[in-house]
């Protein structure tokens, strides 16, 4: 069992991904894959005059604030848009797979935080109306139902509250849920870069093995994206998946590739 995350940043090439997970299904290889949607939202946020607002929590960690606009917005380019057309691509490859969010079936479930608070300006401060959460709960049982009859799940990065409100969720974080309710063997990481870098962004930095004992202090010299990454590797480790890489998507096989140990191996 592979756990499969794909960045929503520019630069990773779908259609090489895709033609790998076809690959490991027809080696008979059970695979359950999450994506982001980032890039995507900012560019059609843009289009539609609501541009996302990226903010940064007292720890460091940055995120998209999703008030209800910002939802509709992030549903459209993830659910509508790159869910949809990755499950195309995959179908013209002979693979069933079936698209979900984390909304379906309660698939995903979490609390939502309906004000964060963040740091600006080097002051903190709180913003409401946010529809963000963390998922706490996997519906494995679905996805066991799935995988069973030969589906590719295909998970959206939306979750549902214990209230019934779609909340956007952290991909990767949620990644490591599944990959851990699951009992996946392993969490790949396509990014848009080689893996984790000690000195971001010169690719030759990269750092090739990771110990899973001194995993958290890589989130000191993660950038930007990377450091939520880092913590959802961390996460997928104490829920007992084996190894977690961090891969590059952008080459020819990134997922065999990885598997291989190309990329930061974490175990």
């Amino acid at each position: 069992m592979i756990v499969i995350k794909i960045g929503g940043s520019s630069g990773i090439n779908l259609d090489h991904v895709a033609a790998d997970i076809a690959a490991l299904a027809k080696e008979g290889q059970q695979v359950v894959v999450m994506h982001g949607a980032g890039n995507e939202a900012n560019a059609l946020g843009e289009k539609l005059g609501h541009p996302a607002k990226h903010v940064t929590s007292p720890q460091g960690y940055t995120s998209r604030y999703t008030d209800r606009a910002t939802l509709e917005i992030y549903v459209m380019a993830a659910c509508g848009k790159i869910n949809t057309f990755l499950v195309e691509r995959l179908q013209k490859l002979g693979v069933n797979a079936i698209g979900l969010s984390g909304v379906d079936g309660r698939l995903l479930e979490g609390a939502r935080k309906d004000a964060i608070r963040i740091v600006e300006n080097g002051r903190q401060r709180i913003l409401r109306d946010d529809y963000t959460g963390r998922v706490e709960k996997v519906n494995a049982e679905l996805l066991g139902v799935l995988l069973e009859r030969r589906y590719v799940p295909v998970v959206a990065p939306l979750a549902i509250s214990y209230q019934g409100d779609a909340i956007n969720v952290d991909g990767d974080r949620a990644a490591a849920m599944i990959a851990g309710a699951l009992g996946a063997e392993q969490l790949i990481i396509l990014t848009n870069v080689p893996g984790l870098l000690r000195a971001f962004p010169d690719e030759s930095s990269l750092i090739a093995h990771i110990d899973k004992q001194h995993v958290e202090a890589s989130i000191d010299f993660a950038e930007g994206r990377m450091k939520k990454k880092v913590l959802g590797a961390t996460e997928a480790l104490a829920l007992g998946v084996r190894q977690v890489v961090f891969a590059d998507g952008r080459v020819e096989q990134p997922i065999h590739r990885a598997l291989d140990g190309n990329g930061t191996v974490i175990d």
